[in-house]
Order: C-alpha cells, then sequence, then structure tokens
C-alpha cells in the first residue's frame, strides 16, 4: 500500500488528526499522521502514551478498505505483530506480543497499538491505527514508572533513530496488513507464537467472569480454545470479541 506521511511538530493526538481529517473528507487510505511529540497521546482505556518530543513514533494510520468491514480483533493481532516484527527489524531480538496490543520485551513495554473507529459505516469502512514505539532515552513520570516498567530502543543498547523505526513499522505493516485478506489465519497462528501464549496455561477475563485453563488454539472464527482447569476439563471457545484480559498462570 502507499502510505502518504503528515507530519506535524507537538500536537494534541496523532489519532484526533486523523479522525479528523477522515471527517472532512481529505483522508486517503494509507495516510500516517505523524508527530515529534504528543500532549494528549492514548492507549487502550483512555491511558495516556507518555509522547515526550523527539522520544519516540507517535504516529496514527488511516484504513480506509472495501466492506466488508475489518474484525478490530483481528486487525489488532495484525498490527501488533508488524510492530513486534519492526522492533526486531531495528536489533530488538527479544521483543514479544503481550495481550493484545503491548509489544514487551523482558516485561518491560517497548510499544503499544490502538485500532479505533467512529461512526463505523459498514459500506465504507475506517479505521485508524494508533502505534507508539519508544525510541530514545527521556525521563518517564514517576506515576508511570510504578504503574508498569517501560523501556525504549536506545536503553537496549541499539542505535536506532525514529525514522529508522518508522520505516521498519510501515514496511512490516504493509506485508501484514496484506496477510489479512491473503491468508487470514496466519495472523492468529503468528499471534499465539509472538506472545507465547501457543499452549500456555492462563486465565481469560470476559465480560465480568474469568476462565482458567491451557490455551489450544486461537481461531479467528471462534476465538480461544481452552481446556478448563478444573475436574471436568472441558473445552471451552470465548469468542475474541468478548476478550477483556489474558493473564499467563
Amino acid at each position: 500500500m502507499h502510505f502518504r506521511i503528515v507530519r506535524y511538530d507537538v500536537i494534541d493526538s496523532t489519532s484526533e488528526r486523523a479522525f479528523a481529517a477522515i471527517a472532512a473528507g481529505t483522508a486517503r487510505h494509507g495516510d500516517v499522521h505523524l508527530a515529534r511529540g504528543q500532549t494528549n497521546g492514548r492507549g487502550r482505556f483512555g491511558r495516556t502514551w507518555f509522547s515526550p518530543t523527539d522520544g519516540g513514533v507517535y504516529a496514527s494510520v488511516v484504513l480506509m478498505p472495501p466492506p466488508p468491514p475489518l474484525s478490530p480483533s483481528v486487525l489488532t493481532m495484525a498490527v501488533g505483530l508488524a510492530v513486534r516484527d519492526a522492533a526486531r527489524n531495528v536489533g530488538v531480538s527479544e521483543a514479544r506480543l503481550k495481550w493484545p496490543n503491548d509489544i514487551v520485551v523482558r516485561g518491560a513495554k517497548l510499544a503499544g497499538v490502538l485500532v479505533e473507529t467512529r461512526g463505523l459505516d459498514l459500506a465504507r469502512p475506517h479505521y485508524v491505527v494508533g502505534i507508539g514505539m519508544n525510541v530514545r532515552a527521556v525521563g518517564f513520570p514517576a506515576a508511570l514508572e510504578s504503574e508498569r516498567e517501560v523501556t525504549n530502543v536506545e536503553k537496549l543498547g541499539l542505535s536506532a533513530t525514529v525514522d529508522d523505526a518508522l520505516e521498519a513499522i510501515l514496511e512490516a505493516l504493509d506485508e501484514r496488513l496484506a496477510a489479512i485478506t491473503r491468508d487470514p489465519q496466519s495472523i492468529a497462528e503468528d499471534y499465539l507464537d509472538a506472545s507465547g501464549l501457543a499452549d500456555a496455561v492462563i486465565a481469560v477475563r470476559f465480560g465480568s467472569a474469568e476462565a482458567r485453563g491451557r490455551l489450544l488454539a486461537l481461531s479467528l472464527d471462534r476465538g480461544l480454545l481452552l481446556r478448563r482447569d478444573d475436574r471436568t476439563g472441558e473445552e471451552e471457545h470465548v469468542p475474541l470479541e468478548l476478550v477483556r484480559e489474558i493473564r499467563m498462570l
């Protein structure tokens, strides 16, 4: 796909700029809204994505594929894989995925992905894919570091620049998005491998319920297949759209 990069200095949010372009009718499939810094970058569940100037990749990609609409779960997995691929391509060999949208290195968060849509038109679907990757060493807020361990490319002893990371992300994103239509089940299989969830004993939270067991398979159609960790040992499918959290036990 062709990426058209729209560059900003320091703005509120690249995703907000992407949605504004969609609303104005000026957006194109493959537009990349890229900022040097953000004052209101966001992650999953409304969390803030710390975006210091020139500290990392802060980008939002506009996707306007032909109908029918894509599954948000599959799209999130594909983009997560692309960012994991990119991290490895710039030298972060230990990068892996943490459900659903984090890229971590030895438990420390390196990057994240957020897929959003607003007022989805089934005849003209659109998505904004927010991507953040920590590249250069910066002082993270104490509150953030107390919440979770974070890392960046420079801290890992690598010399890749923000531009290097962006180029790697877009190249990998092109390949993973193509796989959604060419071989969609490969996304699920690669996600299992990249996350270390294959055959793992996990706890899955969906709605107000939680299931525990061994993960046997991940299907785009039927979701997670678990063998219950109880006396029955029954197998259970949990649809992807219902999954809120996965924890390894």
